[in-house]
């Protein structure tokens, strides 16, 4: 006896109402290019993972991008309009602007690197603790952070950087102090908010210790905003060092910080204008691109 066969993509009624359609012999399954796509529609943000990434080889691995020495020059060819020879030009001593513009974002960015993880280490531990131990500990710790909120966070860091004296790492230092309070806000709204939750109580109710509570449960769920803010700060953070290093601040002379770039090219901005506008131009495309990425992660983050 011959069993009849159902010819593949065809319908079937398991039960009256419900329609279940078999997939073909030769369909393909569906692709998983959700990525993809989610890309394609935003090129601003390839563009700007693509050259926030340059910036990162720049910073760490400087040779690769300018093999040459940023603080070696040729005076016969000082003030060179950009061009062939050297794309960004060169400075009143004859040096190449792109080789130091390209080395100095080594400085540049492990200062900025530094004052996130001091704003973001010290801002969440004091988050975390007002948030989940309440009580006396949250009022005293919060009405710090208030304090740190009422000073302007540039007159807080010239105020660090004259206690702590100059260099790149004490600036980094001194923003990531002034950095302090904006996590510490963040971290204590998650973690009331997780505090609250269900499974948190349900970890109380069968005698789970707090810290592993903690470490469990409250600080996973806590530290997606949290995350995202130190995108977001690490932008505020470049211009804050950059700013404080344009003072002078910062490393010594010739040392090629960012904002000590754009110091030293002002006094030539009359005949040689490319010493100002390509250091400021690759802070303000630094912090634009990385507040691009900023912008996309937490739009993912509340989907």
């Amino acid at each position: 006896m011959t069993v009849p066969t159902r010819p593949a993509g065809s319908a079937v009624l398991p039960s009256p109402g419900l329609l279940v359609r078999e997939p073909a012999a030769d369909e393909a399954p569906p692709r998983r290019d959700g990525r993809v796509r989610f890309l394609l529609r935003r090129p601003g943000l390839v563009v700007s993972v693509v050259y926030v990434a340059l910036v990162v080889l720049a910073a760490f691995a400087p040779q690769v991008l300018a093999p040459g020495d940023p603080a070696t020059g040729v005076p016969a060819e000082r003030l060179q309009a950009p061009g062939a020879a050297h794309v960004f030009g060169t400075d009143y001593l004859g040096r190449d602007v792109y080789t130091r513009v390209v080395h100095g974002a080594a400085l540049s960015l492990q200062a900025t690197l530094i004052a996130v993880a001091v704003a973001l280490v010290v801002g969440g531990l004091v988050g975390v603790l007002a948030g989940f131990v309440r009580g006396w500990l949250d009022e005293v710790l919060m009405r710090g952070v208030d304090v740190l909120l009422a000073v302007p966070a540039v007159l807080l860091s010239l105020a660090l950087i004259t206690a702590l004296g100059y260099g790149t790492v004490k600036v980094a230092i001194a923003v990531g102090v002034a950095s302090v309070a904006s996590f510490a806000r963040v971290m204590r709204a998650e973690t009331l908010r997780v505090r609250q939750s269900v499974y948190v109580e349900a970890a109380r109710s069968v005698g789970t210790r707090w810290h592993a509570t903690l470490l469990r449960h409250v600080l996973p769920n806590a530290a997606g905003p949290v995350l995202v803010l130190a995108v977001l700060e690490f932008g505020l953070a470049i211009l804050a060092v950059s700013s404080l290093s344009f003072l002078g601040y910062g490393a010594p002379p010739p040392a090629p910080e960012w904002g000590s770039l754009v110091a030293e090219g002002r006094n030539y901005m009359a005949v040689a204008w490319w010493l100002c506008a390509v250091p400021g131009a690759a802070i303000a495309v630094t912090v634009l691109a990385v507040n691009r990425i900023s912008r996309a992660l937490d739009g993912e983050r509340s989907r």
